[in-house]
């Protein structure tokens, strides 16, 4: 770069609020025509995605990256379809964007209402996932937001060839190009800089690893939609019932271990406890899921002892904690203490218990009678989501379409004076 990593993200800062302010007078139909010619360039250049990919890919595996990460860098053609299918599926969503509620008349004359409204624009921060670039712009694009998107440098290629097919369909549509900037740059000041302009950047969403997010949120000036742990309960309640809460347990736990909605933390009352925990314990352990237990638990079944970081540990693996616990209140204070805030499930025939536990447990996603692991965008109806939010402002729980907007006033008179 012939300009210093400040001034280029000054740039591009400048350039996507002007961009902003075209998005959010864009109409539906062409936000629609956009996402769709960004699909139609993503299938014409297939090509040159899969070779970009293939270098990133190649890089990454000399520089020793771990396989998993390797595996969310590649970009099979199966990805490459849902990425195509994933603009065509926003496409066709509702646009929350100019959406007025509660529109009512008051003593005065006027008549006010709340209308959605986009944030402006959105930094987001991700690492490995090259579909992430998609994923954000999509969504960023259809509810009226400019984005600046900085990938991982392991995807740098990758993200450029994505870059060159989002810039072909804006282009097509007559769009401004900056309502969708990839930073080129791998240097890490450019994080650093994105996070620190509030005159430019209204919202920032970092996807990744805990250590990511929290450098950002510690160092950020401007406001930050984000998760940092997903440390999910399943509670089996005394009114349970057994054979629906083993099901649950199973693929709360099992479903995918590396989701951020996976159950890290058996919670069962003790009066069930004997009747329950065998027969679960040979399951999970049939699956590979290495047990680990308080003391009461292994009294049960043949488990490790858990340690105190045990009940504070995301472990994304097929690791699971189980504790035994006396009654509905000691299993909400186990929650409220240990939990993240992101999803927690009670599992019980008692209406009055599960809305206890509803009203009790402060987490962004509450669950009665389901596995944690339905915690997604796409399985709440959202079509596609930016992240998920544990904060307890704007957004929370799975961030789509319309956790990407705001609400103004709006009023409406017809030469109304006030008295």
């Amino acid at each position: 770069m012939t300009e210093s990593v400040s001034a280029y993200m000054t740039r591009l800062g400048q350039a996507a609020r002007a961009a902003s302010r075209v998005l959010a007078r864009t109409s539906t139909g062409q936000k629609n025509l956009a996402l769709n010619a960004i699909a139609d360039a993503l299938g014409a250049d297939r090509e040159a995605l899969v070779a970009a990919n293939a270098e990133d890919v190649a890089a990454a595996t000399a520089a020793g990256l771990e396989s998993a990460l390797l595996d969310r860098l590649t970009l099979t053609p199966a990805r490459i379809d849902a990425m195509i299918n994933g603009l065509k599926q926003v496409a066709a969503l509702p646009d929350p964007v100019g959406a007025v509620r509660d529109l009512s008349a008051r003593p005065s004359g006027i008549q006010i209402g709340k209308m959605r409204v986009p944030l402006g624009v959105i930094g987001i921060i991700y690492e490995s996932r090259p579909n992430v670039t998609i994923d954000a712009a999509s969504l960023c694009l259809k509810s009226g937001n400019a984005t600046i998107l900085r990938g991982g440098s392991e995807a740098i290629r990758s993200n450029r060839a994505i870059a060159a097919c989002i810039q072909k369909g804006l282009a097509e549509v007559g769009l401004p190009a900056a309502a969708v900037q990839v930073v080129e740059t791998t240097d890490r000041a450019a994080v650093g800089g994105l996070i620190t302009m509030p005159e430019f950047v209204d919202v920032i969403v970092p996807r990744g690893g805990k250590n990511l997010i929290e450098r950002i949120s510690n160092d950020a000036r401007v406001p930050v939609i984000k998760h940092l742990d997903g440390i999910c309960h399943v509670y089996v309640d005394e009114a349970a019932d057994l054979a629906k809460a083993e099901s649950i347990a199973f693929n709360a736990k099992c479903y995918r271990y590396g989701i951020c909605g996976a159950m890290e933390t058996l919670l069962v009352d003790a009066k069930v406890a004997e009747a329950f925990l065998p027969a679960m314990a040979r399951r999970f352990e049939e699956r590979g899921v290495e047990l680990r237990g308080c003391e009461r638990t292994r009294d049960l079944i043949q488990a490790l002892p858990a340690t105190e970081a045990d009940w504070s540990t995301e472990y994304l693996a097929p690791i699971l904690s189980i504790r035994i616990v006396d009654g509905l209140d000691r299993a909400i204070e186990h929650i409220n203490h240990y939990g993240s805030h992101h999803t927690d499930a009670i599992v019980t025939e008692s209406l009055g218990r599960s809305r206890r536990f509803l009203a009790e447990v402060d987490s962004s996603s509450v669950m009665v009678n389901a596995p944690t692991c339905f915690a997604d965008g796409f399985e709440y109806g959202l079509g596609a989501e930016i992240g998920i939010s544990t904060d307890k402002l704007h957004a929370r729980g799975p961030v789509g379409l319309e956790g990407l907007t705001s609400e103004k006033y709006v009023v409406f008179g017809d030469g109304h004076v006030r008295s």
